[in-house]
Formats: structure tokens, sequence, C-alpha cells
């Protein structure tokens, strides 16, 4: 399949792949990389993203285990979470094949702006770790949080790993450990994206793979980055891939 592909749609998907994975490893927002990537090379959208899905799970698998190698997974947490975010994801998929997901983006901007003024007015924010484990009520809304999140990604995606990270941040974790836990929370639903996508024939191996590839050591290099780094590496890219996302959704919803 590879072979009949333009070099250079193969080699710009590649770069695209690449860049996109390492900025979502760490903070989350790489669709708004690879998903107008396969837009560019004249797919249908909703194959497109199911193409985007199936080379996103390449990376995000990637990333997760890097962060759980480091230890900075929660995987008593993720025990109740995975399964609430695959099935969201899983929902998300079959509601957008019949509902259009431009009436989303009104909210998404609101959404997006607060968590900016958020993270900015308090300048310690999410800088040292302070989660000491979820009470009753805290896991509630976390599980609501992370199905909605998850539902988003499969419905829709731009800003899902931005908001998972935000969310992370309010339950105490810091920017890494909120980075490394929401990435295994969106590993899974990507996967469940990427099957009700594969089940409806809407994945273009041709670009996913090579994409994929690219998404792997991207998404390696950017969660070994953010690990080594810190703090001091990710909230600021945290505010500067939000901003972007705002200006993506603004100029989108008046052009």
């Amino acid at each position: 399949m590879i072979e009949n592909m333009d070099v250079g749609i193969l080699l710009f998907l590649v770069a695209s792949g690449f860049v996109a994975a390492f900025i979502d490893s760490v903070v989350g927002g790489g669709g708004l990389i690879s998903l107008p990537a396969l837009l560019v090379t004249g797919l249908p959208p909703v194959t497109a993203l199911g193409t985007n899905k199936m080379a996103s799970l390449m990376g995000t698998l990637t990333s997760t285990v890097s962060f759980w190698r480091s230890g900075k997974i929660d995987l008593k947490l993720m025990r109740y979470l995975f399964p609430l975010s695959l099935a969201g994801g899983a929902v998300g998929v079959c509601v957008v094949k019949m509902i259009p997901s431009h009436f989303l983006k009104p909210l998404l901007v609101v959404m997006l702006v607060v968590v900016m003024v958020y993270t900015l007015g308090k300048k310690e924010f999410g800088t040292v770790s302070t989660y000491q484990g979820l009470s009753r009520r805290k896991g509630m809304l976390c599980g609501v949080l992370v199905f909605l999140m998850g539902f988003y990604d499969g419905f829709f995606g731009p800003g899902g790993g931005t908001f998972l990270i935000f969310g992370f941040l309010l339950f105490g974790f810091d920017y890494v450990g909120a980075a490394a836990n929401s990435r295994a929370v969106n590993f899974a639903s990507n996967l469940a994206a990427m099957a009700v996508f594969a089940w409806g024939g809407f994945i273009d191996f041709r670009y996913a793979l090579p994409m994929g590839l690219a998404m792997t050591v991207g998404a390696w290099t950017g969660a070994h980055v953010a690990i080594h780094r810190g703090v001091t590496y990710v909230r600021p890219l945290f505010r500067v891939v939000t901003t972007l996302l705002i200006g993506k959704q603004l100029w989108e919803l008046f052009h």
C-alpha cells in the first residue's frame, strides 16, 4: 500500500505525526496538528478521524508505557478510570456518525478560556503534587469527568487531552503526574474509538501506519523530556498549546 503513496505526502505525514505526538504526550492537543494533516491528503472527514485515532493510539500507548515505567501513573486509580474512558470513547464514536460536531465549538472555546484563566491566575497551580487519593465524592466526580472526556475524544477530540490534564491538576496532581495519568486514560478512549472506526471501515492504513510509527517516536521523545525536565517544562507548554487551541477554534468559528 505504502509504495503507491506520494513521497511528499508520506514525509509530510511522518513529520506531522512526530510533532503531534511529541506535544500530545506532554500536554495533549496533538490532534491540532495530526487531524488537519490527514484532511489535507483529501481523506473524507470520518475516515480522517478514524485514521487519526489509529495513529494516535500507537503514540498514546508509547507515552503511557514510558510514564508507567517511570512510576508516574497511579495504577490503583487507573483500574477504576480506564474502563470508564473505554466506554466513553466507544459511545462517542457511535454518536459522531449521527450528529455534527460543530455545535460543540462555541462551548469548547469557553471551556478552554476558563482553563487558561484559571492556570494563569494560580501561579503555584500544579507545581507540587498534593494528591493523597480521592474521597468517595471526588472519585465519582473524577469518574464522570473521565467518561465525558472519553466520549468527547471519540466524538470530536480537539482539546480532550488538555481538559483531562486540567482535571487531574484539580484533583491534586502536579503537571507531570497529570500528563502521565491523562495519557493512560486517553489511551483507553483511543483504543475504543479506533476499534469502532475499524469495525465501520473508516481507517486508511496507508496513512495510519507510517504516521503511527512517527507518532511512536514522537511520543517516546516527548514523554522522556517531560519526565526528566519536570513541571518547569510542562507548565509553559500546557499554556502555549491551550492558547493555540483557543485560537484555532475561534478561527474556525468566524471563518
